[in-house]
């Protein structure tokens, strides 16, 4: 079993692991990669593999890591102002939000479709792969979370 436990810069990759976005946010799980052997990734924590990273091994192996396609809603309108408003109103609930040119996506849920909706945005479904913004308190790069130094209060969401 290969032991990933770092981000290497760029270059090719050995194979390839497919996961979802839930799963590229777990820093330590076993895996199997996309040609079915075992790993495992043991990254520092709070790291979020993106599609394209490619995390290595000591021995000097690599993976590449491809986001799967996943059960997705698309909000779009052409207003920014509208856009801004179901943005606000999908982080004020901590969901993680992919941002486009006049779309926002995030997992699929009927409850944040109908909030969309009634906004007045278009609410599409599909299978796509998810890679939402990361975190105000991520650091940049690859963490995701609150450290203890960074943390924002939390409050109710009624």
């Amino acid at each position: 079993m290969d032991i990933f436990d770092r981000l290497v810069s760029g270059g090719s990759a050995d194979r390839t692991l497919t996961l979802s976005f839930e799963r590229r946010s777990r820093s330590r799980q076993r895996v199997v990669l996309d040609d079915g052997s075992a790993a495992l990734l043991a990254l520092p924590r709070g790291t979020v593999l993106r599609d394209g990273d490619v995390p290595g091994s000591a021995d000097g192996r690599t993976v590449r890591v491809q986001a799967a396609a996943e059960t997705v809603s698309t909000a779009a309108h052409a207003d920014p102002a509208t856009l801004l408003r179901a943005a606000y109103h999908l982080g004020n609930r901590h969901v993680p939000v992919q941002i486009g040119p006049g779309w926002l996506r995030y997992l699929h849920d009927h409850v944040l479709d109908a909030l969309c909706r009634g906004l007045g945005l278009t609410v599409a479904v599909a299978e796509r792969p998810f890679e939402p913004e990361d975190g105000a308190y991520a650091g940049g790069g690859h963490h995701h979370g609150h450290g203890e130094a960074t943390a924002h209060p939390h409050h109710d969401h009624d």
